[in-house]
């Protein structure tokens, strides 16, 4: 089993390198980084009163930023509770979109974990190609590092060859050191994403515990070779927002990590945001 290394839990330090993603730059380029945004958005709907009609019209809107001639493509998948999973992938036939859901008793994780699994199982029965499930963060703070482990490595098993992004919720983990216990913990279990947040707490997504989460996952890489993706979600709707994650991953990753394959962006509004701002 791989051994990560110790990591720089200075804050001081973590906020002064995520202050240097500024960039400056051209028009051009910048309307091309918002085109490479909108195909790895997964655009979202995670209300209680999500239903039939709302979830037809966000995967009609899903399909509606592909513009050829601007070369914009498809957002990257539509995300939504596994009651929703087979009426999202029979919409999104033919379109290239993926369907995603959360399984696995998002947003707390508080149940029991063979119904959790059972849950995972349901939705990819029903047409989800891409599971996001929330660790146990409760359990985590308890310093059942074992427990958060096999639940990631259970429901993987359950995955098979659909891919998992493993939520860590790290506004409530809040210490660096259990951010990055976490991301060592879901990596070990068979993650094959990390993910920031449900958006469903405060703070959300931040730039300091993104980047803590891909220095783990470029450890892995420089040390296995192996690539693990990552999503930013939680509050993301400005453009300038989206971008300056965008440049974290291409800063600490690399291009080769700048699509849907690896990086993924959570999102309920940016779309329409990122899509205006090409046209202005």
């Amino acid at each position: 089993m791989y051994n990560f290394n110790d990591y720089n839990f200075d804050v001081q330090q973590l906020k002064k390198r995520c202050g240097g993603i500024s960039v400056n730059l051209s028009e051009a380029a910048t309307k091309q980084v918002y085109k490479d945004i909108i195909g790895l958005i997964d655009l979202t709907t995670l209300s209680g009163d999500d239903n039939i009609k709302k979830v037809k019209n966000l995967c009609r809107k899903g399909m509606s930023y592909s513009d050829e001639l601007q070369e914009i493509p498809n957002v990257a998948a539509i995300c939504v509770y596994p009651v929703f999973a087979k009426l999202v992938s029979s919409e999104l036939d033919g379109s290239g979109i993926n369907t995603a859901c959360v399984a696995g008793a998002f947003p707390s994780g508080h149940s029991p974990l063979d119904l959790r699994i059972a849950e995972v199982a349901y939705a990819i029965a029903e047409g989800a190609g891409e599971i996001d499930m929330v660790i146990s963060r409760g359990r985590l703070l308890e310093g059942d590092y074992d427990f958060v482990k096999n639940e990631v490595k259970g429901i993987k098993a359950v995955c098979g060859g659909t891919h998992l992004k493993v939520i860590l919720e790290t506004g409530e983990l809040k210490k660096p050191s259990l951010i990055r216990k976490a991301c060592e913990l879901s990596i070990l279990g068979g993650a094959d994403f990390l993910k920031t947040s449900t958006g469903k707490t405060e703070p959300a997504v931040t730039h300091e515990a993104f980047l803590i989460m891909l220095d783990t996952i470029k450890e892995y890489f420089d040390k296995t070779g192996k690539m693990i993706g990552i999503k930013a979600a939680g509050g993301i709707s400005t453009p300038e927002e989206a971008v300056s994650y965008y440049l974290l991953v291409k800063n600490i990753l690399g291009e080769k990590w700048l699509n849907k394959g690896y990086f993924r962006i959570g999102a309920s509004r940016l779309a329409d945001n990122i899509y205006n701002a090409i046209n202005e």
